[in-house]
């Protein structure tokens, strides 16, 4: 469904989504690392368990919550992917600071 255009791209690096290794771009959002993969379900609502994703891309909408290196609450759209991050699924809600 999304794919990477060749210009302009970084360097390639990788992370760990739910025990898999995503490949990424220097310079690219965690968020737009996991649409490339594929993934396009982020979290899961802390009311009714149904799955959200990234929807605005610009951190207005927090559908795109994740666990990134432990720390819940972490916007994808925001967070520039790092080689040997760990992000995990967002399940239900998390309490602010963890």
């Amino acid at each position: 469904m999304f794919a990477r255009r060749a210009e302009g791209a970084g360097r390639p690096i990788a992370f760990v989504f739910e025990g898999e290794r995503i490949e990424a771009r220097e310079g690219e959002s965690v968020a737009v690392a996991l649409l490339a993969a594929g993934v396009s379900r982020f979290r899961d609502t802390a009311v009714s368990g149904a799955p959200r994703g990234p929807y605005c891309l610009m951190g207005v909408c927090f559908d795109c919550l994740v666990v990134i290196d432990g720390e819940g609450n972490r916007q994808a759209c925001l967070v520039e992917a790092r080689d040997g991050m760990v992000v995990a699924r967002q399940q239900g809600k998390r309490e602010l600071g963890r």
